[in-house]
């Protein structure tokens, strides 16, 4: 068993002045990476407007499985226009450790 995680730290739009409104930008992107049958949360940067970090968690029996839908979730991120993202946090923990 293999599992995998990634934190996704973003760049909002400037016009996200509350945390309302962060909330409007965070939602679907949490939403658009359940898809890929993932565990995701927002995880870090909660009381800042305009950044976000959104963790992702996969558990696979092969090591390459999880490298797959991690590099998915990270298009699927990357690929946002109303967003920027500013860096990518991996790890892969499997049996023998």
């Amino acid at each position: 068993m293999y599992t995998g995680t990634a934190v996704f730290d973003v760049l909002l739009p400037g016009d996200s002045r509350s945390l309302k409104e962060k909330r409007s930008y965070v939602r679907p992107i949490i939403a658009a990476l359940r898809r890929f049958e993932v565990s995701v949360a927002e995880v870090g940067a909660l009381d800042l407007h305009a950044r976000a970090e959104i963790g992702v968690a996969v558990v696979a029996a092969e090591p390459r499985h999880v490298g797959e839908v991690l590099d998915s979730c990270e298009r699927a991120v990357a690929g946002r226009p109303e967003l920027e993202l500013l860096s990518v946090r991996r790890r892969l923990h499997g049996d023998d450790e």
